[in-house]
């Protein structure tokens, strides 16, 4: 096929553009794919912090278009124009908040009718949901033609506002491209000044509220009375609450054992921490995917996951890790202490796997094609 794909991609930061490029690799290998990227994606009254990282360029897609400024109209008209005349077989759009709402509407417009446009939705609705959402968000997707969604949750958040979609669910394919050097656990816990018999748990990416750090924190003691030389390490970057976290980490006791790396991590330093860890937790208040499960996945790593959004889809229960009720400190530490209690790692990374083929990127062009066939 002749395909259009829009999305962020590097030099710009975050998972999204990871997810986008790795899009772009796999659909390259058997279509023509034209990748079209923003020369502005967020305005800096919107987003202060620096989007782009140079640092590493593994996710780097060679002729990539920087084209798309999301907040003027006319460059967008003149982009979708220039779209309609390439004459692509389908355009493939990222979605995964509603500022793009605008944007992606005027692009739909200028693009015309008779090209097909699909869209990925990596969650329907924003997790921090706000006045106008659902609106932004059915303004722009009633006009789509297909649609891929991560989890059975989006895709009920999909039919909400368009009866018809023709969608798929598939899962939110592995990062596995964050394997650069190949490191073993131990290399990696060399790198970072960890002992080999040390028992290490990894919190990992943007600290927000809805990604329920403050639960795991208020587990942390009673896993530590169980489990001799525990380690928590947090790596990522907080918001204006960072303090909040740190004072709750000094009320339960925990500085000895859990390390605070704040900050944006490259893309290259991602390996050493997966790879040191035991065990991934992501004790989310809400979610309808996560990445960071994927990443997990792509080192063989078990997760704790929360029974949230579209977490239930891609974490099975005492097989690839564990699922639990949101915001119950009681249950994570129980978790926790089983997997090292009853020595469940090698179980879990042979489950993790076998279900290599569902988690990868061919897998989800297989979805792409046969959706839009």
């Amino acid at each position: 096929m002749n395909i259009v794909l829009i999305g962020p991609v590097y030099p710009y930061k975050g998972g999204i553009a990871h997810y986008t490029s790795l899009m772009y690799r796999a659909l390259a290998k058997e279509n023509d794919v034209t990748m079209i990227s923003y020369s502005m994606q967020y305005p800096k009254l919107l987003f202060k912090n620096e989007q782009r990282d140079y640092s590493n360029d593994m996710f780097k897609v060679e002729g990539t278009q920087f084209l798309i400024n999301t907040a003027n109209p006319f460059n967008l008209i003149r982009v979708g124009k220039k779209i309609k005349k390439m004459n692509p077989d389908l355009v493939i759009m990222q979605w995964w908040h509603p500022y793009f709402a605008p944007c992606y509407r005027i692009l739909e417009s200028a693009i015309g009718k008779s090209i097909k446009k699909m869209f990925i939705c990596h969650n329907v609705f924003p997790h921090e949901r706000f006045p106008m959402d659902r609106f932004l968000t059915k303004m722009v997707m009633k006009h789509g033609d297909y649609y891929i969604v991560h989890s059975k949750s989006d895709g009920e958040d999909l039919l909400s506002i368009k009866k018809n979609a023709k969608y798929m669910q598939n899962p939110h394919p592995t990062y596995n491209a964050f394997k650069i050097r190949d490191i073993d656990k131990w290399q990696a816990r060399q790198e970072l000044n960890i002992h080999s018999q040390q028992k290490i748990l990894l919190f990992f990416g943007f600290v927000r509220e809805y990604k329920g750090l403050k639960h795991l924190l208020r587990a942390m003691p009673e896993i530590r009375e169980q489990i001799d030389d525990i380690r928590l390490m947090v790596v990522g970057a907080f918001g204006d609450d960072r303090q909040d976290y740190l004072d709750l980490i000094a009320e339960k006791g925990i500085k000895d054992c859990v390390e605070v790396i704040d900050g944006y991590t490259p893309d290259n330093e991602v390996e050493k921490y997966f790879a040191a860890s035991d065990l991934v937790v992501c004790p989310y208040e809400s979610a309808t995917q996560s990445g960071i499960v994927q990443i997990a996945y792509g080192f063989d790593k078990p997760v704790v996951a929360t029974n949230v959004g579209g977490l239930p889809d891609v974490v099975k229960d005492k097989k690839t890790g564990y699922l639990v009720e949101p915001q119950n400190p009681g249950e994570l530490a129980k978790v926790i202490i089983d997997f090292y209690s009853n020595r469940r790692e090698e179980e879990f990374m042979e489950h993790i796997k076998e279900c290599a083929h569902e988690f990868s990127w061919e897998k989800m062009v297989e979805t792409i094609m046969l959706l839009a066939k």
